[in-house]
């Protein structure tokens, strides 16, 4: 089993999302990326979720390695399961799909972030992002508005064109994949979609958690992925 572990999170976080999940990985050499624009990384012209993952892939060490992907960081898992099937030794798909609902929202966002910055969605996705049990959003809130509007734009229209759903029964790395019971964004019945395309896929739902289950429920989240890994 790969020593290294990826762990690439959603659309509007920056890396330091992972921090509730270095325990459970101590002993791994884990890679954390930032999408363009995300936590201080560098814009880049990219047009789609395959030259996304390409770029993520030069962050990786060469050999093998085990994929943590939540929502926009599980889609670039996928395409990497994809791609390069060889280096990915185990996948967990959390909170994403094979093809996300209403695309053209995604597209519609990344023109209100061009004119109007971060500030003016930022109230509206925290709320996706959690439940309204849980506690201090203010860090959340100040990473997102550190993001460069114009790699959280180029990411939602990578995002609008995503569409797996032909292909994903080709991935054949071992599957973890993790829904919210309470994520509006990804519901349980869409991200099982994803499980039922991948032969031998495990489906789990966390309870009590939203969108960011890694953060939110990060207990129970570890868990699962200790087990997989």
């Amino acid at each position: 089993m790969s020593a290294t572990v990826v762990l690439c999170g959603s659309l509007g976080s920056a890396s330091s999302i992972w921090e509730p999940q270095l325990p459970a990985l101590e002993g791994k050499h884990v890679v954390r990326i930032d999408h363009p624009g995300h936590g201080g990384a560098p814009v880049f012209s990219f047009a789609d979720l395959a030259e996304l993952a390409s770029h993520a892939l030069g962050s990786i060490p060469a050999g093998s390695f085990s994929f943590v992907g939540l929502s926009l960081g599980g889609a670039v898992g996928m395409q990497l399961a994809l791609t390069v099937p060889e280096r990915v030794d185990r996948l967990v798909l959390a909170s994403t799909a094979a093809r996300f609902d209403n695309p053209e929202q995604y597209l519609e966002r990344a023109e209100v972030v061009r004119a109007q910055g971060l500030a003016a969605i930022v109230d509206a996705v925290l709320a996706r992002w959690f439940t309204p049990a849980f506690g201090d959003l203010e860090p959340y809130r100040k990473a997102m508005l550190a993001i460069e509007p114009e790699g959280y734009a180029r990411c939602c229209e990578a995002l609008a064109r995503w569409d797996v759903r032909e292909t994903l029964g080709r991935v054949s790395a071992p599957t973890l994949v993790i829904a919210g019971a309470d994520d509006p964004s990804t519901p349980p019945a869409v991200v099982e979609q994803v499980a039922e395309r991948i032969a031998g896929a495990r489906f789990e739902v966390i309870d009590r958690a939203a969108h960011l289950s890694s953060v939110e429920r990060a207990d129970e989240f570890n868990r699962l992925i200790e087990e997989h890994l």
